[in-house]
């Protein structure tokens, strides 16, 4: 079952599983994310304020998006797999999002093995604040840590980011001030 969940302190709103774990109840999160995290699985979604990245073309910026993440994942390799351009319904109050979906291999931990990351990321450019709001899916489909989803579960959690996806708003555009 999915909710209208408030984000940045309402600033911004989306449709989310009421079953996902809200991460800064019990760790520390930067001010600039909101990190839910599946408490059955290892799926986790973020919705992230970052500074907008120097590609002008949407698909292009989604793709240096993924590219930092995969950098920061320390990734052995990363594949986009689909770019896609979305309307969201919101008659222009919310940017229409680009959504991209890739796979990394990451090694985790001390692990000998890596792991199959499924990335589903969403871009919203807000250019009259420089700002890029990114929302991304991480999806395990293997994980020496267990946490990892089938591939049923995988087509249940892209249908829940589509959904997430065009239901984002951003209410307050002072959030990024």
């Amino acid at each position: 079952m999915s909710g209208l969940r408030e984000l940045f302190g309402g600033a911004i709103t989306a449709t989310l599983p009421t079953t996902l774990i809200d991460a800064s109840d019990f760790r520390q999160v930067p001010d600039t994310q909101e990190v839910y995290l599946s408490p059955a699985t290892g799926i986790s979604i973020i919705v992230e304020v970052l500074e907008s990245v120097s590609a002008q073309d949407l698909r292009e910026a989604a793709g240096q998006h993924f590219d930092a993440l995969a950098h920061d994942n320390d990734a052995k390799s990363k594949t986009v797999n689909e770019t896609t351009d979305v309307n969201n319904d919101s008659n222009g109050a919310t940017p229409n999002p680009v959504i991209l979906y890739g796979t990394q291999l990451v090694q985790k931990f001390n692990s000998q093995t890596t792991d199959e990351v499924r990335i589903l990321l969403a871009l919203y450019r807000v250019p009259h604040k420089n700002v890029d709001l990114v929302m991304t899916m991480n999806v395990p489909m293997t994980s020496a840590d267990g946490g990892a989803v089938s591939e049923d579960d995988w087509g249940s959690a892209r249908g829940i980011f589509d959904e997430a996806a065009r239901s984002l708003r951003i209410v307050d555009y002072g959030l990024f001030a």
